[in-house]
């Protein structure tokens, strides 16, 4: 099956400045972005919040990818800052229900993601209900991370089970890898570093582009 695979921007800084240049920079090549938001406790690190999306003018379409322990208690915030989807992970909740449930009482698109350890089966019963699923490839909370291939295979066990759910990547993601990912069953494949990190980010998103177009 051919698939028209989606390439997303990853925003991940901490630095409330940082995070309004690379909003701007992203608008000019792609209408839809990914804004990584990490607490310190889920994840080793921290970024930016909520707060710093206040009043920020976003000009596309974005996600919030929350990285974050107990994320019901910040869907309202990213919802009132604009925030078209948020993508929780499994293990930072005791309650998967309440957050996509959560989520969709708030108009909210829902995402579920899952850590590189986190077994498919965990999340299959929840699926209905989801918009995506998320697949991280790397241990989450830094840009950088190295590329953990064996998640590839996952993808495909979700694939198999669940044909038509939107499934993406995240993490470790490069010129060099871009394109095995690609043949692995995806429709969204978000980018952090191999964008936003290097010279110029609107000629590295559309090499990536390139690559997964074939």
């Amino acid at each position: 099956m051919t698939r028209n695979i989606r390439i997303i921007p990853a925003i991940l800084t901490d630095n409330p400045h940082t995070l309004k240049t690379m909003i701007r920079q992203s608008a000019a090549f792609t209408d839809y972005i990914q804004i990584d938001i990490m607490d310190g406790q889920f994840v080793p690190s921290h970024s930016i919040t909520w707060r710093d999306l206040t009043g920020v003018s976003v000009e596309t379409s974005w996600e919030a990818h929350l990285m974050v322990q107990k994320p019901e208690d910040q869907l309202k915030h990213f919802k009132e800052v604009g925030a078209n989807k948020a993508i929780f992970h499994y293990e930072a909740t005791l309650n998967p229900a309440q957050v996509i449930s959560g989520a969709r009482e708030l108009d909210l698109k829902v995402g579920i993601a899952l850590n590189p350890e986190t077994p498919v089966d965990r999340i299959l019963s929840f699926t209905g209900e989801l918009d995506s699923v998320l697949f991280l490839s790397v241990h989450p909370g830094f840009y950088g991370a190295k590329f953990i291939p064996e998640v590839l295979d996952k993808i495909g066990e979700l694939r198999q089970a669940r044909p038509d759910l939107r499934i993406g990547i995240d993490g470790g993601i490069k010129e060099s890898n871009i394109a095995q990912i690609a043949k692995s069953g995806v429709d969204e494949i978000c980018v952090g570093s191999a964008i936003l990190l290097q010279p110029q980010p609107a000629e590295s998103y559309r090499k990536l582009l390139s690559i997964v177009q074939g």
